[in-house]
């Protein structure tokens, strides 16, 4: 059997740590299977090397950045392979070039578009622990690349997918996916089974177990994924297919994301194309647009409001500087959250949503703006009622039983 592990950089935040991380790795190996395991960098390496290349420039040259960036994961997946050797075990270090994986050349942000597993599979073949640095790859030309915030994740599970192991394991420093943060309400608990589709809800909002991205490559390569704490030996949640689930329930979890600002654009000319022309000038300028409400038109006129990641907020005033002539005003307001209530049995029940906002209401929390799918409902109110909002969720919808 094949598992792929993940560390990230709290799990392996120092030597002793990582020295820790060797004994795990050991006994997997020791209980029969092949592994593959991708490392982060160390607990705020890659911070630090990031403040080195602004000391030189507000905006440092991308292609350099890749390169200072991916050295961190280098050194953690070097220094855990003589970890392991350490242990009387083969074990060999990969930075993202020598395990084959192939990016666009999109500095910063890359994406996988391809994994050579030629020489990971002739390693596995020798009995060899292969340690991969995560967060990067390399282009066709040969360039670095970073693969962006959860990049390390998405190296494991991209990984997993092209050597089609059986498991994918990501340690963190958390025991799995909670049906809300616990730091808010004391009563979350863990779930044991969730859906690719509920966990990727949970993730674009605002659940930080796993990142959207590495849920997304999860499901579309058919990888089973099981996130659990490195600092012991708990069970986890396995992140899986909807029909593995013998038994799915209403509502699985709250999510919570602060980091939402709204913008309001009052009296935009009616007219067709009017919300092409704003949206695509967004889109041009790589901004993430979530939740759009429209108002009924009225005297050729129509209200817009829509909301993006708050760290997007000063390129969105930027962008829609030019419009600010042809529209009676644009208000923007990072004094919000985005509550979600998410549950794949909320396909086969109804009032899933009127119960919220009627124990929203109880609350005297205001609802900004509301946007569904078939398995979530999405709110956005104010920041001050966000972990209210949160407990009283969790509370109507019974998610401590």
């Amino acid at each position: 059997m094949l598992i792929v592990q993940k560390y990230g950089g709290t799990s392996v935040g120092d030597c002793q740590r990582i020295a820790n991380v060797a004994k795990r790795v050991s006994q997997t190996k020791k209980n029969g299977h092949s592994v593959v395991v991708v490392v982060s960098a160390m607990s705020g390496e890659t911070d630090r090397l990031l403040e080195y290349t602004k000391f030189f420039s507000k905006l440092p040259n991308a292609r350099e950045t890749d390169m200072a960036l991916s050295a961190g994961e280098r050194i953690t997946s070097a220094l855990l392979a003589i970890a392991l050797e350490e242990l009387g075990f083969k074990a060999i270090s990969l930075s993202g070039r020598g395990a084959g994986i192939i990016t666009d050349d999109f500095h910063t942000k890359a994406h996988i578009q391809h994994i050579d597993t030629t020489r990971l599979k002739e390693l596995l073949a020798q009995d060899y622990i292969v340690v991969v640095a995560g967060f990067q790859g390399v282009t066709k030309k040969g360039e670095v690349t970073t693969l962006g915030r959860g990049g390390s994740d998405l190296s494991a599970v991209a990984l997993a997918g092209a050597l089609k192991a059986e498991l994918c394991e990501i340690y963190t420093d958390v025991d799995g996916v909670y049906t809300t943060d616990p730091r808010i309400e004391s009563k979350a608990k863990k779930i044991d089974k969730i859906s690719y589709d509920e966990m990727l809800e949970l993730a674009s909002m605002g659940a930080k177990v796993l990142l959207n991205r590495s849920v997304e490559m999860a499901k579309k390569l058919n990888v089973n994924l099981v996130t659990r704490n490195s600092f012991n030996h708990n069970e986890g949640t396995l992140i899986t297919k909807e029909e593995e689930i013998m038994e799915n329930p209403i509502v699985s979890g709250i999510a919570l994301d602060k980091n939402q600002a709204r913008i309001s654009i009052c009296n935009v000319e009616d007219r067709p194309g009017i919300a092409a022309e704003i949206f695509g000038a967004l889109a041009e300028a790589n901004i993430n647009v979530d939740m759009i409400v429209q108002t009924i038109g009225r005297d050729g006129k129509t209200d817009l409001d829509f909301t993006i990641p708050e760290i997007e907020l000063e390129s969105t005033k930027r962008v829609l500087k030019s419009f600010e002539g042809s529209v009676e005003s644009i208000d923007y307001d990072s004094d919000i959250a985005k509550v979600s209530v998410v549950g794949v049995g909320m396909k086969s029940h109804s009032g899933v949503a009127a119960k919220a906002f009627q124990a929203l209401a109880q609350d005297n929390i205001n609802i900004m703006m509301i946007s569904t799918s078939e398995i979530k409902v999405s709110m956005i109110i104010g920041l001050k009622y966000a972990e209210l909002a949160v407990r009283t969720l969790h509370s109507v919808y019974e998610l401590e039983k």
